[in-house]
């Protein structure tokens, strides 16, 4: 009896305590990115009333809460209030990245208080064109399995392509005029299986357990973005808990995975991000007796993080992943092949990784300094083997062996110019080295389309951005990006404005417009061109940027926090672009969108491109066990 009564207390204290956890987090400036101590935190719930103040870091805890949904409120003099809703669950803290913006007007008695604006961008500098989003927010929508562009394709203006992968048609554009970024750094596709020259793929390589609130542009987008003619995915790794470590376990769709995060020394702010992921697909195919299938990827991120040291904020990032498919019909019963005659087998791998060490300094209150060295692959090897039916004999028919690798370094300066101006400059040097090679049988002997190893190439980006109020109800921006690609000397140079109107507190309208390119598939470069006489020579070395003009209309409506309508009008003139006369005729706004994109030679930039349409968005913000998105398009894209 004692020892039942003993193990009955013990399981009661064990569940009480985990009914109990912590609200934490940091404070920092918006802008800048400096801590800010002593930010009054005050966190409600029914009766219950708590609080405290950030340290000489910007951190704050709140301990031993009971489980349930808070109001958090953060007050600093010479800011905007921040007020939100914190989900408090056992199974883990709830660990915050406040990001307090400076109050245009400081009244006295009058507090002015800012919610959670989920209509506006993390990057501050854009006033169009752009939509935040968090992984929670990503788990709800219907179909995306923890996929950043999944999700994105249920919003207004982006189509998919098929349902077994996730690129993206942004606007009518090619999905290969989409960017996406990891921590500021531009990285390859991020996806299992991804072709060369491609954005897309089957399965997201990204960990959405590890995403913090990111950016999502379309059209029209700040001057410090460029290469990109469509859109930038703009993703930001979560900061870790600092306090305690923290482990989970998930068995899904896309796999079984580990992951953990913490302090990497007990007391300290230096923490760790980690999480590993395997495929479980070969499971089924074992279990449903399916031979001559085998799908295997595997995926890992880890992000170190050492604030507030001697030197500055330090951060290391990795994010790698491999995949494989191969599939033999040659084992395949006949009903399973696609043709009775014929058949294929076909040995796919891709891998990409990128690894970047970040460092932030804080030379006074109105200024940070970001500078980023890293270093991105992207490997795509490719065979396929024919066979005629009863022979069962395989015969090699093509082959692609491609590995593209960046170095580069980036350096950024956010600077508060006055207290209703910002300014942000910078740049990133870009260092390729290129192994292109793909074979085709084809008139009795094999073709190589592209045979180039170690290829070299540079590109230099430098931009400057300015944002300003020049009116109570005004806000502007101008920028200015440059890019210069100097294996064949291509030079852009591209001016941006934005402009934001608000009529009143809930509705607003926005104006974007701007001049964009972006470097053409760095293999297209060396495709080989055969003369009649047999010669070979590279056809495609002289290709110039892909030029766009956007202009985008905006009118945004917020009925409450948690409801609002957009309404969008755009319209985009692409030239330059590399064309073909062929037919049917080429053109590489086309292409993208498969598992191999074709090595045309001989393009020259005299095509064009079209797309105008109108965007309609009615947006439930989720609250209050409430979520839902209605939207609708219509619009027109053409080229020659």
């Amino acid at each position: 009896m004692v020892v039942l009564l003993t193990n009955l207390l013990f399981t009661e204290a064990i569940f009480s305590q985990s009914r109990q956890q912590s609200i934490q987090g940091r404070v920092t400036d918006a802008f800048t990115g400096q801590s800010l101590p002593g930010v009054n935190i005050l966190i409600s719930k029914d009766s219950l009333k708590m609080g405290g103040f950030t340290d000489a870091n910007g951190y704050f805890r709140i301990p031993h809460l009971p489980v349930g949904t808070y109001n958090l409120l953060a007050s600093y003099i010479g800011y905007k209030t921040y007020k939100v809703k914190v989900e408090l669950s056992s199974g883990k803290a709830a660990n915050l990245e406040i990001l307090l913006h400076q109050a245009a007007d400081t009244l006295k008695g009058v507090s002015i208080v800012a919610y959670e604006d989920r209509t506006a961008a993390v990057n501050n500098m854009a006033l169009i064109g752009a939509r935040s989003f968090s992984p929670d927010e990503t788990a709800l929508f219907a179909g995306s399995y923890g996929d950043p562009a999944r999700m994105a394709m249920n919003f207004a203006g982006i189509m998919p392509v098929r349902d077994n992968r996730n690129d993206l048609i942004i606007r009518g554009n090619s999905a290969f005029g989409l960017q996406w970024r990891l921590d500021g750094v531009a990285i390859p596709n991020p996806n299992h299986f991804g072709a060369s020259a491609t954005k897309g793929g089957p399965v997201s390589i990204t960990n959405s357990n590890l995403i913090g609130r990111s950016d999502f542009f379309i059209g029209t987008y700040p001057a410090e973005y460029g290469d990109a003619l469509a859109g930038v995915f703009d993703m930001r790794l979560k900061n870790a808990n600092p306090e305690e470590r923290e482990m989970w376990a998930e068995l899904g769709w896309n796999g079984s995975e580990f992951g953990s995060e913490g302090p990497l020394i007990k007391g300290k702010k230096a923490n760790y991000l980690f999480a590993y992921r395997h495929s479980v697909a070969n499971a089924f195919y074992h279990i449903k007796g399916q031979n001559g299938k085998e799908v295997d990827y595997q995926d890992m991120t880890i992000k170190l993080n050492f604030p507030e040291t001697r030197s500055g904020s330090w951060s290391l990032v990795a994010m790698g992943g491999n995949s494989r498919i191969l599939l033999d019909e040659t084992k395949y019963s006949p009903d399973e092949r696609n043709f009775e005659s014929w058949g294929e087998v076909i040995d796919n791998r891709t891998a990409m990784g990128v690894v970047s060490l970040s460092n932030q300094l804080f030379p006074n209150k109105r200024m940070r300094i970001k500078t980023t060295l890293a270093a991105t692959a992207n490997k795509v090897y490719n065979k396929v083997d024919t066979f005629s039916v009863p022979q069962y004999e395989p015969f090699l028919w093509a082959t692609e062996n491609t590995l593209e690798t960046d170095y580069s370094l980036s350096s950024q300066i956010y600077y508060k110019t006055g207290k209703n101006s910002r300014l942000v400059a910078g740049g990133v040097f870009d260092y390729y080295v290129m192994d292109f090679h793909d074979s085709r049988y084809e008139h009795k002997k094999y073709f190589y389309y592209t045979d180039t190893s170690a290829a070299r190439a540079q590109m230099l980006q430098l931009h400057i951005g300015y944002k300003f109020h020049p009116g109570k109800h005004f806000e502007a921006y101008v920028g200015l990006h440059s890019q210069s690609f100097f294996m064949n000397n291509s030079n852009a140079l591209e001016p941006r404005l934005s402009i934001k109107y608000s009529i009143n507190k809930k509705s607003s309208l926005s104006f974007g417009s701007g001049l964009y390119s972006q470097l053409q598939a760095k293999m297209m470069y060396y495709v080989r061109t055969q003369s009649p006489d047999g010669k070979i020579s590279l056809t495609n070395t002289h290709l110039d940027f892909t030029r766009a003009f956007h202009n985008s209309l905006e009118f945004n409506h917020s009925f409450n926090k948690h409801l609002r309508i957009k309404t969008t009008a755009y319209y985009q003139y692409l030239y330059d672009v590399p064309v073909k006369i062929t037919n049917p005729p080429y053109s590489l706004l086309n292409f993208g969108t498969e598992y191999f994109v074709e090595r045309e030679d001989s393009l020259v930039n005299k095509g064009t491109g079209r797309s105008y349409g109108l965007e309609f968005t009615f947006e439930h913000f989720p609250a209050k066990h409430l979520f839902y998105l209605v939207t609708a398009s219509i619009f027109r894209s053409t080229y020659t």
